[in-house]
């Protein structure tokens, strides 16, 4: 097999040299092999751009695997919906819209609305009469002019009245109606909705003029301003993961890059299909356009160890083995390699490791770049 892949080198040098002639005839050297060497002209060596190396120390990390999505804290999610219902009247915001806090949303309008204007109107003028009332029959009962029965009466009639005072003043102040408005006189049968916190709008429910029941979700928001990766890590695994490790990761389906981010709780309960939620907080999230609900792929660095390592290009597989090119000479300008079968492991950022690589020197020559073109197929 060896052979033929020798002549097939040399068949791809032979006509690269041929190309690159201008139309004149030129004899070039071959790579061959001798007493087990690999023998690479400087020529073969410029041409194919072939480099060499020695091995390294590499820093290889133990990882966790995750999949999880962009969040945001509950604090900056909000869901909108009305106390009471009624029909909209007025809703001018899009999906994609950026909202204030306190920002008027939308107008609700319903007759009940009316109605518990009335009874606060009521209400109240009885409250009057009745404090009135209490005040003289306290008076009389501590002069001993009344009896106990008829001051406990107006005091009961006083306190029941306060009572559902407030609470139809509290109701008209949760609906965003004035109590000093209604009690001038200005009576509304619509209530106004504001935004409870700055964000954007990212999902609309209703449309102008549909009736909403009390506490049906109208709009959502979301800001944006912190977001965070939630990941749903395995049971297997929980017990590597701790707070402060280092987290990479990116989004498949929006970006080939890699972001950054640091673990920053870890979950206590196991979930669905036996996972724990991991928080990460994300490193520069002010120079990433991330949207919530984004699916990411992570990957958890859990601890770290340095190995000896080469450059993925350095390693060619044959026949389910791993062969690496160390130089043995160079003579004349030539270069002389030795197939050597190594073990490896672990791939990181363009390394893989080798497990035996005590075996070789500091000093000890690789052929880093180009090993495919002599040893593979």
């Amino acid at each position: 097999m060896q052979n033929l892949i020798y002549r097939i080198f040399i068949l791809f040098i032979s006509l690269t040299a041929v190309g690159c002639g201008n139309g004149k005839k030129e004899t070039t050297e071959t790579t061959t092999a001798t007493d087990g060497l690999v023998k690479v002209t400087q020529a073969q060596f410029d041409q194919v751009g072939m480099e060499l190396g020695t091995i390294q120390s590499k820093e290889f990390p133990s990882i966790v695997n995750a999949a999880g999505v962009i969040d945001v804290p509950p604090e900056n999610r909000a869901v909108v919906s009305a106390t009471m219902g009624g029909y909209i009247r007025t809703l001018p915001l899009l999906i994609g819209d950026v909202v204030k806090k306190g920002q008027v949303l939308l107008r609700i309008e319903n007759p009940e609305f009316v109605t518990l204007q009335q009874d606060y109107m009521e209400v109240k003028g009885q409250l009057d009469y009745l404090t009135s009332e209490y005040d003289r029959q306290k008076t009389m009962y501590e002069e001993k002019i009344t009896s106990l029965k008829s001051f406990l009466k107006a005091e009961s009639e006083y306190k029941t009245a306060r009572a559902k005072y407030n609470g139809l003043k509290k109701q008209l102040v949760m609906l965003h109606i004035s109590p000093e408005n209604v009690e001038a006189g200005n009576v509304t049968s619509t209530t106004t909705i504001y935004s409870p916190i700055s964000g954007s709008i990212t999902r609309v429910n209703v449309t102008k003029g549909s009736y909403v029941a009390p506490a049906t979700p109208i709009l959502e928001i979301i800001d944006n301003d912190h977001i965070h990766i939630e990941l749903s890590v395995f049971e297997k695994d929980i017990m590597k993961i701790q707070k402060g490790q280092h987290i990479d990761f990116n989004i498949p389906e929006a970006s080939s890059d890699t972001f950054k981010a640091n673990v920053y709780l870890v979950g206590t309960a196991i979930g669905e299909g036996r996972t724990i939620k991991v928080h990460g907080h994300l490193k520069d999230e002010d120079n990433h356009n991330f949207l919530t609900g984004m699916f990411v792929e992570a990957s958890i660095v859990t601890n770290t160890a340095f190995a000896r390592a080469l450059p993925n290009e350095a390693i060619v597989n044959i026949d389910n083995k791993d062969y690496v090119l160390v130089l043995d000479k160079e003579e004349g300008g030539d270069y002389y390699f030795r197939e050597i079968v190594v073990k490896t492991s672990d791939s990181y950022r363009g390394y893989t490791l080798i497990e035996n690589g005590a075996v070789f020197k500091p000093t000890d020559q690789f052929l880093t770049k180009g090993a495919f073109d002599l040893l593979g197929e």
